[in-house]
């Protein structure tokens, strides 16, 4: 039987996905949201050490799985190898309702002024495609505004003086100071250092019928048992669903984007839970599956109009892949740091995410997430045994005087890191599979030596008698910081979308997600991702109401 065509259908429940579908749910457009995974709760994942999104050692508890899953990854050297969810190179993103929003860090950064206007505050970058945003820091502040109130956020980042300017304060205040945020926190004033609470995606308090952290030391990578962790399958997708305009179908995997003979879109295949081929037929289309799915699923969308993918008539579809090269350092300590206060991050500074001498952009530095003991066993040291009794003194004795100071370095986007779809290797459902291929660019390397070097300098007048350094490599950049394979920009021939996040010369498509990130900022991106996608639906409705987008 087919299904009966509704307004949109957006593939993806993820941070912008979520928020896409409540926007238009709530304006009245029947909507149906695909989403790959389930819709899990805190009780389907036990608190699994070895088994969650951080490590994956021995599987992802919140999907993709290993058995129908795969993807390409070819080498700096060209040698290609298939790699599964639970192998790092894979770049692996969660799949269920919520997204990586389900088992994040939950950090609700906005991005610097700075941060948009790359290319016009330090000009052309040899081997890069930087450029400028099409919209500023000002354009979006009302829906990073939006997206602190109504997802949730906690913190307090009044001292950090290199902030854009705000409309309103954080809804929650931070939590109480851990001791190692103590020792940071009086270190940085030494130091003259702005530091300050962390913005974070995290009930401090009760907000909006949910309650506070409980501050356990299973945070990032896990499922929150108290609800306290803000994302989109606690906030916005229950309350687009409560409207009745819209539809949720999990284990649902997206196959192609339908077009007509005319170009316009109308509708998605997927594979349904019990494996069949469905055609869900749509007024429009909007793509939130994350920056390496999504340009996945647009390349895989061929047509006798569309023979390169949609949205790819300049070859601009998953090219531009960027993760974040974190860098930093860690620190021994003489005495006790760690008193068993999640989530651990807490305080950060911003004093070097611009105006590094001779460097192009930088990062911000915070403490980090609490290590669980697998984590802290392979962060030693240079000199001391992977194993044996020195080892298992080394662990007794610094587990808890051991602190960890990093951030995310603000990569250049190069051209020829990308996402393609694999000419023989497919997925379990017969689809090609992704395949990433490409390089950081030197300058990244750069910057993360210099921002290593602060880090290790933060924690010596903290204390530290011993430190080591925190450093990427070379090779290919993702993670779950995925960011600017459809780029957003006012020319066709050099982006894929908008400054709306439609697809040029495509009225009825668009992608919303880290995909159209021109630059991915010093900062985790989450909350950057949300703003846009408040953004985006705003015009979607807008236009909705003006034209219905019939193909």
């Amino acid at each position: 039987m087919a299904l009966a065509r509704v307004n949109a259908v957006i593939v993806g429940a993820g941070a912008a996905g979520g928020i896409v579908a409540k926007e238009l749910a709530e304006a009245g457009l029947t909507v149906v949201l695909l989403e790959r995974g389930k819709w899990y709760t805190a009780f389907d994942c036990r608190k699994d050490d070895l088994r969650n999104q951080r490590t994956s050692l021995l599987g992802c508890s919140f999907g993709p799985d290993d058995d129908r899953y795969r993807r390409v990854v070819v080498g700096p050297d060209g040698q290609e190898r298939i790699v599964a969810p639970s192998e790092g190179a894979y770049n692996n993103n969660a799949a269920c309702v919520g997204g990586g929003t389900f088992s994040y860090g939950a950090m609700g950064w906005r991005y610097l002024e700075k941060d948009f206007r790359m290319r016009s505050t330090y000009g052309a970058v040899a081997g890069s495609t930087l450029e400028d945003w099409p919209i500023s820091y000002q354009d979006l502040e009302p829906y990073y505004t939006k997206a602190e109130w109504e997802i949730g956020v906690s913190g307090d980042d009044t001292k950090n003086i290199f902030k854009g300017p705000r409309s309103r304060p954080l809804p929650m205040p931070p939590p109480p100071p851990s001791r190692e945020h103590l020792i940071l926190k009086a270190a940085a004033e030494r130091l003259k250092l702005h530091a300050f609470d962390i913005p974070m995606l995290r009930n401090t308090v009760q907000y909006n019928g949910r309650g506070a952290c409980m501050r356990c030391r299973w945070c990032v990578g896990f499922a929150c048992e108290v609800d306290a962790k803000c994302g989109t399958h606690n906030t916005v997708i229950p309350r687009a669903l409560k409207t009745g305009n819209c539809t949720l179908r999990t284990e649902c995997v997206a196959k192609e984007i339908l077009t007509n003979g005319q170009g316009w879109v109308t509708g998605v295949a997927y594979f349904d839970e019990r494996g069949r081929l469905q055609e869900q037929p749509a007024d429009l289309v909007v793509v939130s599956a994350s920056a390496t799915e999504t340009p996945r699923l647009l390349l895989n969308s061929r047509s006798r109009l569309f023979p390169n993918g949609l949205g790819n008539r300049y070859d601009w579809v998953g090219r531009n892949l960027q993760g974040h090269a974190y860098s930093g350092a860690y620190g021994l300590m003489e005495t006790d740091t760690y008193d068993d206060l999640g989530p651990g991050a807490s305080i950060a500074i911003c004093d070097y995410n611009h105006g590094n001498p001779g460097l192009v952009g930088g990062a911000m530095l915070c403490n980090e997430f609490i290590r669980l003991p697998i984590q802290f066993a392979m962060l030693r040291p240079p000199g001391v045994p992977r194993w044996g009794a020195a080892h298992k003194d080394f662990m007794r004795h610094f587990f808890n005087r051991c602190i960890a100071v990093h951030g995310p370095v603000q990569e250049m986007p190069v051209f020829d890191s990308r996402v393609q779809v694999d000419p023989r290797v497919v997925d379990g459902w017969g689809i090609p599979v992704a395949r990433l291929s490409g390089a950081r660019h030197p300058q990244d390397l750069e910057v993360a030596n210099y921002i290593s070097g602060k880090a290790a300098a933060w924690l010596k007048e903290a204390g530290a008698i011993t430190t080591w350094p925190k450093l990427p490599g070379q090779g290919l950049s993702g993670g779950q910081h995925q960011a600017g394979t459809c780029r957003m920009g006012n020319d066709p021939r050099a982006s894929v979308v908008n400054r709306y996040c439609q697809v040029h010369d495509m009225a009825n498509l668009f992608v919303v997600d880290g995909s159209v990130h021109v630059t991915n900022g010093g900062f985790n991106p989450a909350l950057t991702i949300m703003a846009v996608a408040y953004m985006a639906s705003e015009h979607i409705v807008q236009t909705w109401k003006g034209t219905r987008m019939r193909g």
